[in-house]
């Protein structure tokens, strides 16, 4: 016989004995956590001594968790090892579930991860995103006709917009992007004419550096560019704004409060944006003619009475006229897609920063299809 021994009768213990040619082990007392360290190194030295069969004997067991549980399977595996068939375990019946769960768990096959780069996880990555993408976009044309049912209502004769928050929109969207607007197209502006220049420098046709310069800014350039920059800033702003709203439930707030969330959060932004993008188009288009301008000078001698007669025989009022009219439609994508995405988010921070991200990348995504819409349309119109 063998025995763990101790003077508390709550501790753990257990012994060894014979019943009628069988190994038996019995086993008494608190099976816890903290009684492990005491009965691992006796069971780990169980020795059925040539015994066909054994029996484990938990009847007289007080309290068992999951540590006490696990140390009489591993027993019963040991005994198994030595060539005896258990052919008995008894536990106080509360305590059967916690066994047959963990000698399950032990038992369960191991896990087999899916191959995720056969042809065939391929082929469903591509097919969820499609359905995604085709769903995100019928539920964006549904908020697109609600937008435009609540835009009626507002400017028709019930004149319900909100003119302060309209006028901070403006604010926050038009005169306070002003300077990253103009410094990035005085740039792009440079970068240009520079490109342009070295390039023509090959053939001769230096001068042509501001025919390429006035039709890339005013037409393309300055009105793409300052509707990307207007994505990454007020497009982004507009979701992280809502959607810290919905997480911090204000939304569900005002909708108590019987507001219309539509007319006090969406509209102000888009039609704030609507007004200010072409403006700022403008602006940057100025700004990146400015710096062709400053680039021509140190770069190829062209004083700017010469810049401007060249620049007046490169380009006509419709030349920027086309860049001027894409902008609304720019700035109505952009907002209407950075408010759907501020109000899809959940209650969670993770959600504000990952939806926040989605609205970019549509933005962008959007303004660069619709751009090159613009561009065949009116090469079809020979615009």
């Amino acid at each position: 016989m063998a025995s763990s021994n101790d003077s508390t009768k709550d501790d753990a213990w257990f012994r060894t004995e014979t019943r009628k040619g069988a190994f038996c082990l019995v086993a008494g007392g608190d099976w816890v956590t903290h009684q492990a360290a005491k009965l691992d190194p006796g069971l780990r030295h169980l020795d059925p001594a040539g015994a066909r069969t054994a029996e484990i004997d938990g009847s007289e067991i007080a309290r068992l968790d999951s540590a006490g549980a696990w140390l009489l399977l591993r027993a019963k595996r040991q005994l198994e090892q030595a060539g005896a068939t258990v052919s008995g375990f008894t536990l106080p019946k509360v305590y059967e579930p916690l066994l047959h769960t963990l000698d399950n768990a032990h038992s369960a096959p191991p896990v087999t991860l899916p191959d995720r780069h056969s042809f065939n996880a391929l082929l469903e990555r591509i097919g969820k995103a499609t359905v995604h993408a085709l769903k995100q976009g019928r539920d964006m044309l549904g908020y697109l006709g609600n937008i435009t049912v609540e835009t009626i209502y507002v400017i028709g004769p019930q004149k319900q917009l909100r003119w302060i928050a309209f006028t901070h929109q403006v604010e926050e969207t038009g005169i306070n992007a002003l300077p990253i607007v103009g410094l990035l197209s005085f740039l792009i502006g440079i970068v240009l004419a520079y490109q342009g220049a070295d390039q023509l420098r090959r053939v001769g046709a230096e001068i042509f550096t501001i025919n390429l310069l006035g039709v890339g800014v005013l037409r393309e350039i300055g009105g793409l560019m300052t509707a990307i920059i207007m994505a990454g800033r007020s497009g982004s702003s507009f979701t992280a704004q809502i959607g810290t709203m919905k997480v911090n439930e204000e939304i569900d707030a005002m909708e108590t409060m019987g507001l219309n969330t539509v007319n006090v959060l969406v509209l102000p932004r888009i039609l704030g944006l609507m007004l200010t993008l072409p403006l700022l188009t403008f602006f940057a288009d100025i700004m990146g003619l400015i710096g062709g301008a400053v680039m021509c000078y140190f770069d190829l001698g062209i004083t700017l009475p010469g810049f401007m007669r060249q620049l007046q025989q490169a380009v006509s009022v419709n030349t920027m006229l086309v860049g001027i009219i894409k902008a609304p439609v720019f700035a109505f994508v952009i907002a209407l897609v950075g408010c759907y995405e501020g109000l899809q988010v959940e209650r969670n921070a993770a959600s504000v920063g990952k939806l926040t991200t989605r609205s970019v990348v549509e933005s962008i995504f959007l303004i660069i299809v619709l751009d090159a819409g613009f561009s065949i349309l009116f090469s079809i119109l020979k615009i």
